[in-house]
């Protein structure tokens, strides 16, 4: 078989299959369990990777969160008034971003976006931390409002504004088509059932049904689905924008990526300006330390683990889009969670804790999960 070869011409990288990783889908039989992933590499030496290595992946992932402490530094020192935040989150989102996933899902193979395999695995895993969250957040203090939207940090990373510009540097075009469809399990389904389940507190009230059909609405007012969707609809019947106009998308996809992330630092600062004001007192270590944990380490784990279990009964993943799922699980949590805590009256505070934690150290985090598919 030949090797699987998906890093790019100029830092080739092959997958191998370790005995642990044949040991963790429960089959003693080695050339199956290799066979069974389709992760086509002579068994063998599988150790760390070089400094040289390790310095290419730093040289990708680098500038991206160098632009979030920009957005962070500039926030912090008054270069950018708090109040201009808002309008950079809006551009970002109802502009530049929409027409990077349009151009992304326009030039993407329709079967990448309709993809089964990486649907329903992403949605088990993602339906799993969110259980096992608020089962460990819920007690006195924390209740579902606030075990909720802590739940939805966890299971949400920050695909849209870091993830996919990040992905696509590192792995190549290629990685758009299952990182556009986690994104779509991420707004329509996570997110509608965190919110819904943020309601359980006054059921009697308003009660979860309700809830959970509004938060069905706020997915319809956002358009990020509607520009992946279109952008399907392009790829399927092979449409093109025409010159001016594709001109001006391409503009704007341009300046999403730094524009995006610029933000995300602005907002991590807002938020830590802000923090003085919890009515609720200093945050407790054990509140967010948790969760910030199941974000960077249980989530990617976790799909990894279940994507090599899914192989293995035989269903339909390529072994390169269960690397692109597991890189987007291990990315920080996404910054948009926290403008939706504040709108659903939850610990913010916890939350923007949670967000600034999971993106500084992924950095590390994240590189040390690209480096592991590099060994």
């Amino acid at each position: 078989m030949r090797p699987f070869v998906f890093w790019g011409d100029d830092l080739p990288m092959v997958w191998g299959v370790s005995r642990m990783s044949c040991a963790l889908v429960e089959t003693t039989d080695i050339q199956k369990c290799v066979s069974a992933l389709r992760l086509s590499l002579s068994l063998g030496a599988t150790g760390l990777p070089d400094n040289q290595a390790m310095l290419e992946i730093l040289r990708v992932t680098f500038p991206f969160f160098a632009l979030v402490l920009c957005g962070y530094l500039a926030a912090r020192l008054k270069f950018l008034p708090l109040e201009a935040i808002p309008g950079l989150n809006g551009f970002v989102l109802f502009f530049a971003l929409p027409c990077m996933l349009f151009r992304f899902g326009s030039d993407t193979p329709i079967a990448q976006l309709l993809d089964a395999g990486v649907f329903f695995t992403y949605l088990f895993c993602a339906a799993v931390i969110v259980g096992f969250s608020i089962a460990i957040s819920l007690n006195r203090r924390i209740r579902w409002n606030d075990a909720s939207l802590g739940a939805l940090v966890a299971a949400f990373p920050n695909t849209g504004f870091m993830g996919v510009p990040l992905l696509v540097a590192l792995l190549g075009p290629q990685a758009v088509g299952p990182a556009i469809v986690t994104i779509v399990v991420d707004l329509v389904f996570t997110s509608s059932l965190c919110v819904a389940l943020s309601r359980m507190d006054a059921a009697g009230e308003h009660g979860a049904a309700v809830a959970a059909r509004k938060a069905l609405a706020g997915v319809l007012r956002n358009p990020m689905p509607w520009a992946i969707s279109l952008g399907a609809a392009f790829s399927f019947w092979d449409l093109v924008l025409i010159g001016p106009v594709a001109k001006t998308v391409g503009l704007l996809a341009d300046a999403a990526s730094p524009v995006a992330l610029f933000t995300i630092g602005a907002v991590l600062a807002r938020s830590q300006m802000l923090a003085h004001e919890r009515p609720e007192g200093p945050l407790r270590m054990a509140d967010y330390l948790p969760i910030s944990l199941i974000k960077l380490v249980l989530h990617p784990v976790l799909v990894l683990l279940v994507g090599l279990t899914a192989i293995q009964w035989g269903v339909r993943i390529d072994p390169f889009a269960l690397q692109v799922m597991v890189l987007v699980a291990a990315l920080p949590s996404a910054s948009n969670v926290s403008l939706l805590a504040e709108r659903l009256g939850a610990d913010n505070g916890r939350i923007a804790r949670v967000i600034l934690m999971t993106t500084a150290v992924a950095f590390l985090t994240f590189s040390g999960a690209v480096a592991f598919f590099k060994a």
